[in-house]
């Protein structure tokens, strides 16, 4: 007998039919003697349109107010699917944030989890119910709900796993895995068994969105098992965990992410402590900065360059306009059309002229680099955002990560979908 903690996405929980699905998947998983507890995101679109209903009644909706609502999304599913398996005959319980003892420090709309109480999910458990918990969401010290950002339901599954020493967490959305790359953008990428903490928390900081960062991140710091697998196939999944492996990949795989934008300072005088003030006042105008690149001076000057995501921009232009007089620089501009192409494995930290490769390949197929960045297991290049498809293929078969099969992507009906879900119960 296993203690599984399984997250259902809001693909997973679109609709009613969908929502019995996974009943049927969380009864199957007790039939076989398992105790399961679920955690659910809101419905479909469900965040997004209640995002739009607060921009529609208040253009910049106080940041309280926002988690109050944002979270009523996960609580209507958390909510059907209780109501669903106690339909089917199988005894559950659903609970909020709060109520699954999910604590959380007081930042609204990107909270992050500083307690776990594991008391009322374990009773559950022990009075034979199934426990349906609702992600995304936490409180905090005065008692008011907090949302952990975008995919925070990913990180309520491993919290909830950790809290209560679960064996593996379940992260079914409508993929079946982790691949090398995405491959509806190359078609040969392999589906990988197994990654490894720091491979999976590089590939999700870069772009490859199967897994949010912060879950991996508390998984690694925890020692928790991830699975990522499909909520519409039986099939084995991805493994994140600590592996050792007799011959290492040189790269385990390729993501890239066209949302970052590129800031360019520019006259800046190239005197001691500029740069300083310049990414002091972003960082405290909350601006997240990715690679930072300042070029050789010439007449006492120079240009420094950074990226960022576009969901920041608007705070990096405030920040550099109010601080331009301050350092004497002439002007800045910002290129919206860049994209991240980035190779991640840990065999790169002992396999020599990987960058050579990775530089060679994209010349030879003219693709221009503007800017390069490195960690241990990580090279990230941006490039011009036309060029992302490209580039990725290109690297993909450089790298040898070409499969043999080719992947076919299907558009299924819900009552499809259901069927999938429904088999091997």
């Amino acid at each position: 007998m296993s203690l599984i903690v399984a997250k259902f996405g809001g693909t997973s929980v679109a609709s009613p039919e969908r929502i019995k699905g996974v009943a049927r998947r969380l009864a199957a998983m007790h039939d076989a003697g398992n105790q399961v507890v679920a955690v659910v995101s809101a419905m479909g679109k469900t965040t997004d349109e209640l995002m739009g209903l607060a921009n529609a009644v208040n253009a910049d909706p106080p940041a309280r107010e926002l988690d109050r609502l944002l979270s009523t999304g996960e609580q209507v599913s958390m909510t059907l699917l209780a109501l669903a398996l106690e339909a089917m005959g199988y005894p559950a319980i659903s609970f909020t944030g709060r109520q699954a003892g999910i604590e959380t420090n007081g930042t609204h709309n990107r909270a992050k989890i500083v307690r776990v109480r594991n008391e009322r999910i374990l009773e559950a458990l022990s009075a034979g119910k199934i426990p349906v918990v609702a992600g995304f969401q936490g409180i905090d010290a005065n008692g008011d709900i907090t949302t952990l950002g975008r995919g925070g339901s990913d990180t309520t599954a491993v919290a909830v796993a950790w809290g209560i020493d679960a064996d593996v967490c379940e992260i079914y959305s409508d993929v079946d895995g982790v691949y090398t790359t995405d491959p509806r953008i190359a078609p040969r990428a392999r589906k990988l068994d197994v990654v490894t903490y720091d491979e999976m928390l590089e590939l999700s900081s870069v772009g490859a969105g199967v897994l949010q960062s912060r879950a991996v991140e508390f998984a690694k710091k925890w020692g928790v098992v991830i699975h990522s697998r499909s909520a519409f196939s039986e099939a084995e999944g991805t493994y994140v965990r600590e592996e050792s492996r007799m011959e290492q990949a040189v790269i385990t795989g390729i993501a890239h992410d066209k949302s970052e934008m590129k800031v360019t300072i520019r006259h800046v005088p190239d005197t001691t402590g500029v740069a300083a003030k310049v990414f002091t006042a972003l960082g405290e105008n909350s601006v997240n900065m990715d690679m930072i690149i300042q070029n050789t001076s010439l007449d006492g000057a120079t240009d420094i360059s950074f990226t960022c995501p576009a969901a920041d921009l608007p705070k990096a232009k405030e920040t550099i306009e109010a601080v331009l007089p301050e350092i004497g620089a002439a002007s800045y501009d910002v290129d919206e059309d860049i994209a991240k192409v980035s190779l991640v494995g840990t065999g790169m930290k002992s396999t020599p002229g990987v960058s050579a490769r990775a530089f060679r390949t994209l010349g030879e197929n003219n693709i221009n680099i503007l800017a390069i960045s490195t960690s241990p297991i990580r090279l990230s290049m941006v490039i011009e955002a036309s060029e992302a498809q490209r580039a990725v293929q290109v690297l993909h078969t450089a790298f040898e990560l070409d499969s043999e099969s080719v992947f076919e992507e299907t558009q299924l009906s819900a009552e499809e979908i259901a069927a999938k879900m429904n088999k091997g119960r």
